[in-house]
C-alpha cells in the first residue's frame, strides 16, 4: 500500500482519524473529527482504564485510577484553596515526576493554563518566566522551588512544593501534601476546542525564551497526528506477527518540553500505556528498563538513539520488544537510521520534524521511507500543510531552497503577551520555522539548515546539516556540530566540533581525508576541534552551537 492510500484509509469518514474541513479564525482548517473537546476530557476518559499500571518510577508503580484520584485533589485545591478559574496560569516547574502529570492534568481539567517551566532554568531564567506568564501558583519540587521562591515572593504567587519534609521548605513555600484537600470534587469549568490550554517556552537560543500559547485543539491535533501516523505506517509495514507485549514508552526527555508532553505523555494518556519515567538519562539504564518492561516505543533525541546502540550493555540485552525507536528534536544522521534498521530487527526507525509551536508535530518518516531518503524529515498527513517560501512569501517550485513554513490545527495561535514576536512569526497564516528547506518531487521536506546559521564564505552557502551528516559516516564519530567562525577574508569559515565513540581515536587529517570526494572543498571544515567531552545540549536536547562558536572563535 502506498502513501496516499494508507493516509485516505487512516483519515477516511468513519474512521476513528477521520479529518474534516471547518473554519477556524476566518481561515478553512482540516482537523481531526473525533478529538475529545479539551485536554481535561481527555484524561476524563483515561479513568476508564482504572486499575492499570500508568506510570513507573523507581520502584514506584502508579495506576491510572491513583494518578487520576490525585489530579483530582490537586484540582480541588487549586480551585478552592486558590481561587483558579478559567484561563488563570499555573506554572509547573519540577523534574520528571509522577506528580509532574498529576498537576498537568489537575490545572487543565480546572481551565487553567498549564504553563511549563525549563526545570534547568536558573534563578534569574525563572523570574523572566513567573514575570513573564504570572501564574496564580506555582506547584514545583524542591530543587526549582529553592530557586523560584525568592522571585514568586515577590510576585506575590505561591509555592506549592512536592515530596518536601518540612525541613526542605524554603522560606515561604508550603508543602503540597499539607494544604491538599481530602474531598477531590469541584465544578468543572466548560471548557472547548479554541480554548488556551498550555504555555511551552521556547529554548531560547536567540534572546528570551517565548510563551507559545496553545489551544486545546493545537494540542490534541498533535496528539491525533502522532496516532494516525502510526496507524499509517502499520498499513504500510504491517508486523510478520503481533506483538505480544501493550504499547509502552520509556520518557527520557523532560515533560517541559513538546517531546516528552506531548509525543510520549499524552500519547501515553491516549492509549492507556504504560509510561516509564527516568530520571535522568542513562543508556545503559534505558536498555534495563526496555528490557524489563518489554517497552515498545522508544522516542528521544538522535543522540539518545546513538547512546544505545554504542552502549556497552546493548548486545546482550533483550530488545525483542521494540517496534519504533526514533524521535525528534536535532538533524538525523543518514547512518544512524541505516544502524536502527541493522540492529533493532524487531522494530523500525521512524523520526519527526517538529517544533514547540506546533506541539511537537510535524513531518515524519519511517521504515523503507527512512532507509530510501535517509537525509529527509518525512511527510506530513493532511491535517498539516507544508510549504518552501521565498523571502517576499512567494512559494518556491520543488527543488528549490526556501524557509519551511506551516500551516494546521496544531501550530500554536501565539506567543504569550508578544505580539510582536508573534506578528514576526507568522507570515500570513503560514508559521515560518527559521529553517531552510526543499520538497522533492514527492512532497518530502528536507531541512538544510536553521535560517541563521547558515555558513556563508566567500559568497558561498554552506549548509551545516549537509557537512554533519559527511562528518557522521565515520564511523569514529559519536557528536558533531558545524558552525561558522568569523574570518577576516572570507566573511566566515566552517567550523566543526566532534565528540568521538568510546574508545575511538580521531584526529584532524583523518576527517579531512575522510571527507576529500564526499563535499566539496569549500564545505569541508576549516577548523575542526577534537574534543574530549560531550557537546553542550540545552533542555531540550539541542546541541548548543552557540556555545560552541563563542567557545571555539
Amino acid at each position: 500500500m502506498n502513501y496516499d492510500e494508507a493516509v485516505d484509509m487512516v483519515t477516511a469518514p468513519g474512521q476513528p482519524f477521520e479529518i474534516a474541513s471547518m473554519i477556524i479564525d476566518s481561515l478553512e482548517t482540516k482537523v481531526f473529527k473525533n478529538t475529545p473537546p479539551s485536554l481535561g476530557a481527555l484524561f476524563e476518559s483515561a479513568r476508564g482504564y482504572g486499575a492499570e499500571t500508568f506510570l513507573l518510577y523507581g520502584d514506584e508503580r502508579w495506576t491510572f485510577a491513583e494518578t487520576m484520584a490525585l489530579a483530582d485533589r490537586i484540582a480541588a485545591t487549586l480551585v478552592h484553596s486558590y481561587g483558579i478559574k478559567k484561563g488563570d496560569r499555573v506554572a509547573i516547574a519540577m523534574r520528571n515526576l509522577p506528580e509532574w502529570i498529576a498537576v498537568y492534568a489537575a490545572a487543565l481539567s480546572a481551565g487553567a493554563i498549564a504553563t511549563l517551566i525549563n526545570a534547568w532554568w536558573q534563578p534569574d531564567e525563572l523570574r523572566y518566566a513567573l514575570e513573564d506568564s504570572r501564574p496564580s501558583v506555582v506547584i514545583a519540587d524542591v530543587e526549582r522551588a529553592q530557586r523560584a521562591t525568592i522571585h514568586a515572593s515577590e510576585l506575590e504567587i505561591p509555592v506549592l512544593v512536592v515530596r518536601a519534609d518540612q525541613e526542605e521548605l524554603p522560606p515561604g513555600a508550603l508543602s503540597l501534601s499539607e494544604v491538599l484537600l481530602e474531598d477531590g470534587s469541584y465544578t468543572r469549568p466548560a471548557l472547548g476546542p479554541e480554548d488556551f490550554a498550555t504555555i511551552l517556552y521556547t529554548s531560547g537560543t536567540t534572546g528570551n525564551p517565548k510563551g507559545a500559547l496553545s489551544t486545546h485543539r493545537n494540542v490534541m491535533s498533535a496528539v491525533f497526528a502522532n496516532g494516525a501516523r502510526s496507524a499509517v505506517g502499520l498499513l504500510r509495514n504491517p508486523p510478520k506477527e503481533p506483538s505480544p507485549y501493550p504499547i509502552s514508552f520509556v520518557l527520557a526527555v523532560p515533560l517541559f518540553h513538546v517531546t516528552g508532553c506531548v509525543s510520549i505523555m499524552l500519547s501515553a494518556v491516549a492509549l492507556g500505556s504504560k509510561l516509564v519515567l527516568m530520571k535522568r538519562w542513562d543508556p545503559s539504564e534505558a536498555l534495563a528498563i526496555i528490557e524489563r518492561e518489554h517497552i515498545t516505543h522508544f522516542i528521544g533525541v538522535p543522540t539518545m538513539a546513538w547512546d544505545l546502540l554504542e552502549s556497552p550493555r546493548f548486545p546482550n540485552t533483550d530488545i525483542s520488544s521494540l517496534l519504533s525507536v526514533g524521535g525528534g528534536g536535532a538533524s538525523v544522521p543518514p547512518q544512524l537510521i541505516r544502524k536502527i534498521t541493522a540492529t533493532i530487527t524487531s522494530g523500525r526507525p521512524g523520526f519527526g520534524y517538529g517544533m514547540t509551536e506546533t506541539n511537537s508535530y510535524g513531518p515524519q518518516i519511517e521504515g523503507a521511507d527512512a532507509l530510501a531518503k535517509p537525509t529527509s524529515a518525512g511527510r506530513a498527513l493532511p491535517i498539516m500543510e507544508v510549504k518552501i517560501l521565498d523571502a517576499q512569501g512567494e512559494e518556491v517550485p520543488n527543488g528549490q531552497r526556501g524557509e519551511i513554513c506551516f500551516f494546521g490545527a496544531n501550530v500554536i495561535r501565539q506567543y504569550w503577551n508578544k505580539p510582536e514576536a508573534t506578528a514576526s512569526a507568522f507570515h500570513g497564516k503560514w508559521l515560518r520555522t527559521g529553517d531552510i528547506g526543499h520538497l522533492d518531487e514527492d512532497g518530502f521536506v528536507y531541512v538544510d539548515d536553521r535560517l541563521k546559521d547558515v555558513v556563508i564564505r566567500g559568497g558561498e552557502n554552506v549548509y551545516c546539516a549537509e557537512v554533519e551528516a559527511a562528518i557522521y559516516e565515520h564511523p569514529s564519530v559519536h557528536e558533531v556540530a558545524v558552525f561558522g567562525i568569523a574570518d577576516e577574508r572570507l566573511g566566515e569559515i566552517v567550523a566543526a566540533a566532534i565528540y568521538a565513540k568510546p574508545v575511538a581515536k580521531l584526529d584532524v587529517k583523518e576527517i579531512r581525508a575522510f571527507l576529500q570526494g564526499r563535499i566539496a572543498s569549500f564545505k569541508i571544515p576549516a577548523e575542526l576541534f577534537i574534543v574530549s567531552d560531550p557537546l553542550p545540549r540545552g533542555a531540550t536536547g539541542k546541541i548548543q552551537k552557540k556555545e560552541l562558536r563563542e567557545l571555539f572563535q
